[in-house]
């Protein structure tokens, strides 16, 4: 099997590098920086090896994720020298901007086995440590031969991505029975990689890192004065990290909301930057006017209908400055999006019911009474009515939200811990 594997993806370079290209021109970023695609390690990381740790975060929500444990081994150990991977440029400018020059930073290559082989060589990491469910059985088999520890960790493994592996179980098992230790966020995530064949002693059971969300005082304070700007006595509804075909509904929603609530902010993010320019044009064909975050800070009139956060890093900010928030990726069958980001800062959430990605954390959050779950455009139209007329409800679901973070913390000390004791 693994030769297949390996045939296929050879066979898929030229494949691969069209896509680069075709995305680039939405994202002019996935235009640079190919050697590293292929092993090519790029200077930052050829002058900062041998490494003691490698840790790989895909994209933005895991970069997120990872940037508080980095945190948290710097401050115990100021010299250790990591490298951090991630594949999309988002995941990389995210990279940058929570972590600076603390790290070493480039793209993780394809799991093209002889490009794996370089770039395990040239980086030399004692620890490699994979963030969420990342398989990708060239790169474990690379390092498993370097003589690395390997270590997955805030793992989630859903029904679907289950399933998935299991058509292909034998090979998984062999390609999962290399990894040192899996550090999973909960039963269901064990139970999962259990029937995959992995034994239980190497599965610990540490809870989600997205409880541990740091919400500095300061970013309450910048929440007023943004709130200031953009209207302090308009009803703000916030619709983040949405992705393609939920933008529409969104919109078609609040046109009909702005009849009982005419003075309605819609603050609308899109969850990929590359999205940014098509969206603001999208909505002044609806007729709404829009105003872009990157235009400045500046004071909303009364007649502006859509806030358009264009920005990277702010969407804590938009959610704080908020009255009610949905949360997108979950209108479409795309998995859900984190909803524990409005909870933590007690903004009430609103989502849709694909959250596959998320299933413990999702049917919690209804269960504490921080969130509702919606089946489709009208319910999402019915439930953010509700909350909108009803201030005492926004209270209270924001307040269970904040009970409901608080209550499931520690994830962030449990992962550290166990990193520690596995080195």
């Amino acid at each position: 099997m693994i030769w297949l594997y390996r045939l296929a993806l050879n066979l898929a370079i030229p494949f691969g590098l069209i896509g680069l290209a075709v995305r680039g021109f939405k994202n002019s970023a996935y235009w640079s920086r190919w050697p590293e695609r292929f092993g090519f390690a790029n200077s930052e990381v050829l002058d900062g090896a041998p490494f003691d740790l490698w840790l790989h975060a895909v994209s933005v929500g895991e970069a997120r994720a990872a940037a508080p444990l980095v945190k948290r081994l710097l401050q115990d150990q100021p010299d250790i020298n990591i490298l951090v991977t991630t594949t999309t440029p988002t995941g990389s400018a995210m990279v940058r901007m929570m972590l600076q020059d603390k790290v070493s930073h480039c793209y993780f290559p394809y799991d093209l086995a002889w490009a794996m082989r370089r770039f395990v060589r040239l980086v030399s990491a004692r620890t490699v440590l994979i963030m969420e469910t990342e398989i990708w059985p060239n790169m474990i088999g690379a390092v498993r031969r370097s003589g690395a520890k390997l270590i997955y960790t805030n793992v989630r493994l859903s029904e679907r991505s289950y399933r998935g592996y299991a058509r292909f179980s034998n090979w998984v098992a062999a390609t999962l029975a290399q990894i040192d230790h899996f550090a999973v966020q909960g039963p269901l995530d064990r139970k999962h990689l259990e029937l995959l064949g992995v034994p239980s002693d190497k599965i610990s059971e540490t809870g989600s890192i997205k409880f541990d969300i740091n919400v500095p005082p300061s970013l309450f304070e910048s929440a007023e004065v943004m709130r200031r700007q953009l209207g302090q006595d308009r009803l703000i509804w916030i619709a983040g990290s949405t992705r393609e075909g939920e933008e529409g509904k969104v919109l078609a929603v609040y046109k009909r909301l702005k009849q009982s609530f005419p003075s309605l902010l819609l603050i609308l993010v899109p969850r990929h930057p590359e999205r940014f320019d098509y969206m603001a044009r999208k909505v002044q064909r609806r007729g709404l006017v829009c105003v872009r975050r990157t235009d400045g800070p500046v004071e909303l009139t009364s007649d502006v209908d859509v806030y358009l956060g264009d920005t990277m890093g702010e969407l804590s900010l938009l959610y704080a400055s908020s009255d009610v928030a949905f949360v997108g990726g979950s209108l479409e069958p795309l998995g859900g999006q984190n909803i524990l980001e409005p909870c933590a800062l007690g903004i009430p959430v609103v989502f849709g019911p694909h959250m596959f990605n998320f299933p413990d954390i999702s049917r919690w959050t209804i269960k504490e009474g921080a969130g509702r779950m919606v089946q489709d455009e009208l319910e999402l139209e019915a439930v953010v009515a509700e909350l909108l007329s009803n201030p005492t409800m926004r209270d209270d679901m924001g307040r269970r939200g904040r009970a409901f973070i608080a209550a499931h913390r520690g994830a962030l000390e449990k992962n550290y811990q166990l990193i520690k004791s596995l080195t």
